[in-house]
C-alpha cells in the first residue's frame, strides 16, 4: 500500500480543518453569584451527653 504526497497533504488539511472547528461557550451573569450559608454549630449538646456518660461510667456507679 503506497501513500502519495497528495493523499497525505489532504489528510493533514482535513485534520486541521476539523481541529479548527471548536466551540467556545461562555457563561455570564448580570450580577455576582452569592452563596449564603447560615450554619449554627451547637456543641453544647455533645458536651452535656459526654458529661452524663462520664457520670454513668464513673468508678462510683454500680453499673459495671
Amino acid at each position: 500500500m503506497r501513500i502519495t504526497t497528495q493523499t497525505l497533504c489532504s489528510v493533514l488539511l482535513l485534520g486541521l480543518l476539523i481541529g479548527g472547528c471548536t466551540h467556545k461557550v461562555q457563561v455570564e451573569t448580570k450580577e455576582p453569584i452569592t452563596i449564603n450559608l447560615n450554619v449554627k454549630v451547637d456543641h453544647q449538646i455533645r458536651v452535656k451527653v459526654d458529661k452524663e456518660l462520664d457520670e454513668l461510667f464513673s468508678d462510683d456507679s454500680e453499673l459495671f
